[in-house]
């Protein structure tokens, strides 16, 4: 999910986002970051965010022990071999936001298009690696504020609505009549939305990591049910908060990532994207825990995915991605989801699918929440390949 980092000033200082995104009053500046619950810089590279990690200590000592798979036993040799794009470039969709886009595999193809989590996260090379690049034409896009989009963690003009609009942008200005959708996390709330109001456009979808964006679900993540889990990566992201503002979290960081300072800004941006980096996996990852540690990545992805949060993914209710199931019905599905997903709990995999008995459900039992765990990867290898094998 990341491009070349800029220095922090000059994005936070650039001429569009001033323009395009103004900010409230000037806050308090916060205390320094910890890094972690208590963990030395050291200690927090070694220490994350997974069931398994464990440690036993003596009175004051730093936890140093953690159980931990490399990368490459992540995603293994589940997925195909990385391949290159052979096309890319950017696309106009407001008169404030560009997209970036990419395409990869066969030009011929079936069209796919992925759609990234978040909301803010972007994409990374890895994502190609779902689809078999002989039969699929392969399309990636940051959404926008994200990744490579312009401008940069902007917040204006930045709805559900207006994304699921550029998608279909996207698929106009590539010339595609019809494609399959592909999405985890956000990216299946976006997915629904998308093949909801186009289903004449959708030819499979593949979901993973379902998350409808319910205010249960906001709850558990942001309000105190996962930290009963993570306790130690819920405390840096809770201390940065007064505890007088600790009735909500969403809103009291909504204060500070719009906040006119641009250090309160990456600072509150860093604590809220370890949260999520932290808690991810079953097992912990080191890399998704660096992400939390860069600070283009994470005022993108904290600043974009608390914009939607604080409101409610601008949807009309908040059941109203069950609701609308009939619409897509009849488009061949999968759901694939985590036993242990603690970023988006089973419950919403669990309601889908009785709402949508049709989509083939799968339940990865030995995972949490990303794509990139073992069970999870092959399984939506599997989903792309038997919509492959019913097209051909």
């Amino acid at each position: 999910m990341i491009s070349h980092l800029l220095p922090l000033p000059l994005v936070l200082a650039s001429p569009a986002l001033r323009a395009h995104c103004p900010t409230p009053p000037r806050l308090s500046r916060p205390p320094p970051h910890p890094r972690a619950a208590g963990f030395s810089g050291a200690a927090l590279s070694a220490a994350g965010r997974g069931v398994g990690l464990g440690c036993v200590q003596a009175k004051g000592a730093r936890c140093r022990a953690s159980v931990s798979a490399p990368p490459a036993a992540q995603m293994g040799m589940d997925l195909y071999a990385q391949v290159e794009p052979y096309d890319t470039g950017f696309l106009k969709v407001s008169d404030v936001h560009s997209i970036y886009y990419e395409q990869s595999g066969n030009p011929q193809g079936h069209p796919v298009v992925f759609l990234h989590g978040g909301p803010g996260a972007g994409t990374s090379p890895g994502n190609r690696r779902f689809f078999d690049p002989e039969f699929y034409r392969i399309v990636l896009f940051d959404q926008r504020g994200a990744g490579k989009s312009t401008p940069h963690a902007c917040l204006e003009q930045n709805t559900t609505w207006d994304l699921v609009a550029d998608i279909e942008k996207l698929r106009e200005h590539l010339d595609i009549p019809e494609w399959q959708v592909f999405g985890g996390s956000w990216g299946s709330t976006l997915a629904l939305a998308y093949s909801q109001t186009h289903p004449d456009k959708v030819t499979g979808i593949v979901l993973r990591g379902i998350f409808l964006l319910r205010k249960k679900e906001l709850d558990w993540f942001y309000e105190g049910g996962a930290a009963a889990i993570f306790p130690d990566a819920w405390e840096p992201f809770r201390d940065f908060i007064p505890e007088e503002e600790r009735n909500c979290f969403i809103a009291a960081y909504n204060k500070r990532l719009t906040s006119s300072d641009p250090t309160i800004q990456v600072e509150a941006a860093k604590r809220w994207t370890m949260w999520e980096m932290m808690t991810a996996h079953l097992i912990q990852n080191n890399d998704n825990i660096k992400r939390g540690e860069d600070d283009k990545f994470s005022l993108a992805f904290a600043r974009i995915e608390n914009h939607y949060f604080v409101n409610k993914g601008f949807l009309p209710s908040d059941s109203y991605l069950l609701d609308n199931v009939d619409k897509i019905r009849h488009i061949k599905a999968f759901i694939v989801q985590g036993r242990y997903d603690v970023c988006c709990p089973m419950m919403s995999a669990w309601d889908l699918h009785k709402a949508w008995p049709e989509a083939e459900f799968k339940v990865v039992p030995d995972a949490g929440h990303s794509a990139n765990e073992v069970g999870i990867a092959a399984e939506l290898r599997s989903a792309t390949e038997k919509l492959r094998d019913m097209l051909k």
